[in-house]
């Protein structure tokens, strides 16, 4: 038991990083990675040693942000008086950090399946074969799960492929 738990405490970083990068707050992604040690725990008995646990634990965790979302979708939007406040304009910030504001404004818009993979991937850094492990599909099924999340990407923040013609002097 105890070899598993610290298995388990070994992977919290990683499934805060990717719960962080799903939701999008920080609260929220504590409580899911919270949930999702509980009900690893929980249902110990359930996990086959024949894998890594790694992507055990992210498959919990992505069952439960799943379900999360069908309930929220169920209830319907919910809007923090915060928010209906206005606040005074503000300078705007470096660009390096407007690109990546306008990068997870793009991700945001991404398909819940074409986000899912993408963030394992390249967050994560799992490996094609894991991430298609994690989201129970197959490796195919996750590659082009990239290349349109890729090419939504492209579109959305204007770099696109389009060959650039120089200009003469």
């Amino acid at each position: 038991m105890q070899a598993f738990l610290d298995e388990i405490e070994g992977n919290v970083p990683a499934l805060r990083r990717y719960a962080r990068a799903l939701t999008r707050n920080a609260d929220r992604a504590d409580d899911l990675v919270q949930d999702c040690i509980e009900r690893a725990i929980r249902k110990q008995a359930l996990w086959k040693p024949t894998g890594p646990l790694k992507a055990w634990l992210f498959r919990i965790l992505l069952n439960l942000y799943r379900n999360e979302l069908r309930v929220a979708r169920r209830r319907g939007e919910h809007v923090p008086v915060e928010t209906l406040l206005v606040e005074p304009s503000v300078a705007p910030a470096q660009p390096g950090r407007i690109a990546l504001a306008e990068m997870a404004r793009a991700i945001e818009t991404l398909a819940a399946e074409q986000r899912e993979a993408l963030l394992l991937v390249v967050l994560e850094g799992m490996s094609y074969s894991e991430a298609a492990g994690v989201l129970e599909i197959p490796m195919g099924t996750l590659m082009s799960r990239l290349g349109r999340a890729r090419a939504a990407l492209r579109l959305a923040t204007g770099a696109g492929d389009e060959p650039r013609l120089r200009t003469v002097k």
